[in-house]
Formats: structure tokens, sequence, C-alpha cells
């Protein structure tokens, strides 16, 4: 028997103790820090008070995680805009589900 609810989304693993203040370098050292240093910071914001209410670390280790895959994915999405292929023709998926209904 687990001591957290089924609804709690818990991440594969826990990131390292150092792991938030290591993102927090690696995101001011982007060029894109401007906007991610923010957002980076109110969605860790979010994710403490969200643990202190709960007393469950997931949210805390759910930030790291997507902000680690943002930034591991950040030169393959810099390679595909400098390829300079066309996006004109994109669809939005909530324009398609509305036509459905």
């Amino acid at each position: 028997m687990s001591a957290q609810p089924d609804h709690v989304p818990v991440p594969p693993y826990a990131p390292a103790p150092g792991a938030p203040a290591e993102l927090l370098a690696q995101l001011r050292a982007d060029r894109r820090a401007e906007r991610w240093v923010p957002a980076f910071e109110q969605e860790w914001t979010q994710a403490l008070e969200e643990s202190r209410r709960t007393f469950s670390l997931a949210a805390l280790y759910e930030v790291v995680h997507v902000w680690q895959a943002r930034v591991a994915s950040a030169p393959a999405v810099d390679a595909f805009l400098a390829s300079g292929r066309d996006e004109t023709s994109f669809v939005d998926l909530e324009e398609i589900r509305s036509r459905r209904r």
C-alpha cells in the first residue's frame, strides 16, 4: 500500500538535491534567460506552494523534469527553426477538435 494518493502523478525518479540550482544556472547562461528564468522561477514558486500544501515533492520534481527536458531539447528546436522549414500551413489542434463536435 502506498502512502501517496493514486491521483498524484509522481515522476519516475527524484532529481538530485542540487538539480534545481544547477538547472537555474543553466537557464541563466542560456540566450533565452530573459524569458526562461522568470518562467522557471514562477513555476518553481507555484510548485513549492503546492508542496507545502500537500506535503508532497511531486510538483517540485515535475518542474525540474519538465525544465530539464526543455533545456535538453533546445538545440533540436534551434536547429529546426534555423533550417527554414515553413510552418505557415500549421493547423491548430483545437480547431480540428471543434470541427468534430
